[in-house]
């Protein structure tokens, strides 16, 4: 059943299609929902088909592969996919409930399912070119979402976010460019082929412009600069939706490459982007503590926690890569929950500016609760999602002698709890500051997609099996490659 594998590309694509031509938005809404749990049941239909059936290619237009268009779904791409599907229905759930009227009538259903449009490309596609393209998907998407409405604070980050990711976008065709040169190839399983008889130096230096290239789209240490700056400006449906997705895409890229591509000088490449984990880790989490305002605390807070997933691509053995593939589907859940209840608590008080907010607890104790959830999921304490998640990264971590990294990554978690500790003694425990207001209307419809995430955390916390063992098989399909060039090219390496 090959059509699986692009469900979770046409669905989106029709969706934003259909919120475009259709009047209305009542239409728009429905739809827009509509389209999400669609989206949702494509990523649990294919990651059920990649269990039963092992790795899904799909050569579109019958063109032989590496010659067309490849799709293909392995673990860890029906994963992602999936956990795109959760993120996409809670932020259409909230948008929903918060009736952004002005973004709403700009297009804003219509730019959200582009963007999960390109998300899902990238997850899914074969070839390094048609990552290329699906960036771009993404970049068009994500820069119009992120300005839209025009205030001078989103237009303001929309241009830093727009040239970043526009220079990211040029070194990757370039380096894909080189790549080419080199080998004569752009399908990712033809050149894992390809790519053992290029000289080893420049292998090495092709591996550094994909590592910058992913590096900016990622927003990792030193490259994080833009994202604090651009993602706090748009509302919290459209922060959320970038939070819990974007980074990630970046992330997957550099999994991807660094375990199929670029394995010729483990020593060197992977030794570096374990000191990039490590920056990122203690570099984000100390900007989060010192940050006043809360979406921008947890834009650092985002940044910081990218560094776990790097450390176990860092580490490159089968427990830490599946640390790094289990913390990242769990951080999309749990980042986008927090940015959701960013926007939730901006509803009630009028101000995300921790100084001017206060005294929820005694009205409120329910969301302290909903903050609670995935503040100890990010700090990584149990029985949460969170705390398997650095665990096995820690474990890893141990196995491998890399003792330093083991420590950046308690100390991170420490200093998360206590960002995390200070923003609820400042938005729940202290007294409501002089003046502050609170609006309690229209909260339900807000509450319940942060609330759904927030249980979800939870429940992958209680019961991790089933999560850890998808991340393990994805981790071993990572590390033998065969698989994944049996699937393409009909061939073994």
């Amino acid at each position: 059943m090959s059509w699986l594998l692009v469900l979770p590309l046409l669905i989106p694509l029709t969706t934003g299609i259909l919120c475009l031509v259709l009047p209305g938005r009542t239409a728009q809404r429905v739809l827009g929902l509509a389209g999400a749990l669609g989206l949702l049941a494509a990523g649990l239909a294919l990651l059920a088909q990649v269990q039963r059936q092992g790795i899904q290619a799909v050569q579109i237009g019958n063109w032989p592969a590496p010659f067309g268009i490849t799709f293909v779904a392995d673990h860890l791409s029906a994963l992602m996919v999936l956990v795109t599907g959760v993120v996409a229905v809670a932020v259409a759930l909230f948008a929903l409930a918060e009736n952004d009227q002005a973004r709403e009538g700009l297009g804003y259903y219509t730019l959200g399912h582009l963007l999960l449009f390109g998300v899902n490309g990238a997850f899914l596609t074969g070839d390094l070119f048609n990552l290329y393209v699906w960036f771009e998907v993404l970049l068009l998407s994500s820069f119009v979402l992120m300005i839209l409405g025009g205030s001078k604070a989103q237009l303001a980050g929309g241009v830093k976010y727009f040239a970043v990711s526009l220079l990211s976008s040029i070194l990757f065709l370039v380096a894909v460019g080189l790549l080419y040169g080199a080998t004569g190839a752009l399908n990712m399983a033809d050149l894992a082929l390809r790519v053992e008889r290029v000289h080893p130096g420049l292998l090495t230096a092709l591996s550094m412009l994909f590592l910058v290239a992913f590096g900016l789209k990622a927003a990792v240490f030193p490259f994080f600069f833009w994202l604090p700056a651009s993602y706090p400006a748009p509302p919290a449906m459209i922060s959320a939706l970038f939070a819990g997705l974007l980074t990630k895409v970046g992330v997957y890229a550099l999994i991807r490459v660094f375990t199929l591509l670029f394995t010729h000088d483990t020593g060197f490449t992977h030794s570096l982007i374990l000191w990039v984990a490590g920056f990122t880790l203690l570099l984000g989490v100390l900007m989060a503590l010192a940050q006043g305002e809360l979406r921008r605390l947890l834009s650092f807070q985002l940044v910081s926690h990218i560094g776990y997933m790097l450390m176990g691509l860092g580490i490159l053995t089968p427990l830490a890569l599946a640390g790094s593939v289990f913390y990242a589907l769990n951080h999309m859940i749990v980042i986008a929950a927090l940015f959701l209840l960013a926007g939730l608590l901006q509803r009630l008080q009028g101000t995300t500016v921790l100084v001017r907010m206060g005294g929820l607890y005694r009205p409120y104790p329910w969301l302290a609760v909903l903050f609670l959830l995935p503040a100890f999921s990010l700090a990584g304490l149990p029985p949460f999602s969170g705390f398997w998640a650095k665990y096995t990264l820690v474990a890893a971590g141990l196995q491998a002698g890399q003792y330093g990294i083991v420590v950046v990554a308690l100390l991170v978690g420490l200093l998360t709890l206590l960002s995390m500790g200070l923003v609820f003694a400042e938005v729940f425990w202290k007294e409501a500051p002089e003046g502050a207001r609170s609006a309690p209307g229209g909260l339900a419809g807000l509450v319940l997609p942060v609330g759904l995430l927030a249980v979800l955390t939870l429940a992958i916390g209680l019961w991790a099996e089933p999560l850890l063992s998808l991340s393990q098989t994805a981790a071993r399909e990572l590390l033998e490659p065969s698989g994944y060039i049996q699937a393409v090219l009909g061939v073994s390496r």
